[in-house]
């Protein structure tokens, strides 16, 4: 995706795996995937960008501290919408919770982790806020 260019919306934008022991997990998947990754410092600790041998991004491999501590272990997908307000006030009236904050992502976006009425967990992606 170019720089400035917003995804389309309900397309599947990341992927990441938040942990508190990431760089077991890191060196998990690049033995049974044979991903490569690169060190990617957040506040005072590092997390992971998982690439392809290729050098192409995956996925990211996060500890649970920070910005994330408050994230659930497992694989989260992120999804983007055009109004980040709007898709949690209608998940919150079907029956679903927002189990995060709105957080700031990059490039003027935000994210919040939601859960579905099942208790399926996924996050929005949409602009940040106005």
């Amino acid at each position: 995706m170019a720089t400035g260019t917003p995804p389309l919306v309900g397309t599947i934008v990341g992927t990441d795996l938040t942990v508190d022991n990431a760089g077991e997990v890191r060196d998990f998947y690049a033995a049974v995937i044979g991903w490569e990754f690169e060190p990617l410092t957040v506040e005072d600790h590092d997390d992971y960008v998982m690439k392809t041998p290729g050098g192409e991004w995956v996925t990211g491999i996060c500890l649970r501290l920070g910005p994330n501590a408050d994230l659930p272990p497992q694989w989260l997908v992120y999804v983007a919408v055009a109004d980040l307000e709007q898709s949690i006030a209608r998940c919150l009236e079907l029956g679903g919770n927002a189990i995060t904050p709105v957080k700031d992502l990059e490039e003027g976006r935000s994210y919040v982790v939601v859960q579905d009425p099942a208790g399926a967990v996924l996050a929005f992606s949409g602009p940040g806020p106005k």
